[in-house]
């Protein structure tokens, strides 16, 4: 899901500042800013980074953007929390460092 999107918003830069500025509208934080994080963030989700940082986005989002959206956000949070739950995946990068500390540490 985050990736569709994140390829669809990609392909056009200024149709996505324009999708922030005027749909989006998220407080305090400029378009340009607002639309990096989200497509950094789904990047380092697929190499298994920044689940917590795409929790608060889906937050944000929640109760700024989209509020009556509860139930798509329940969906990916839901999602977003098993893996931040259970522990990264034995291909994650996450998952590759948390084996890496374990090994230097003892």
């Amino acid at each position: 899901m985050f990736l569709k999107a994140g390829l669809t918003k990609v392909s056009s830069w200024e149709a996505t500042l324009a999708l922030f500025r005027d749909e989006y509208r998220v407080p305090v934080i400029p378009p340009a800013i607002a639309a990096t994080f989200e497509l950094t963030c789904s990047a380092l989700l697929i190499v298994g980074l920044a689940t917590l940082p795409l929790l608060g986005m889906i937050a944000t989002i929640q109760l700024f953007v989209y509020p009556d959206a509860w139930s798509e956000h329940l969906v990916w949070g839901s999602i977003l929390l098993c893996l931040l739950t259970r522990g990264p995946g034995a291909l994650s990068l996450d998952g590759l460092i948390a084996r890496a500390w374990a090994r230097r540490r003892g």
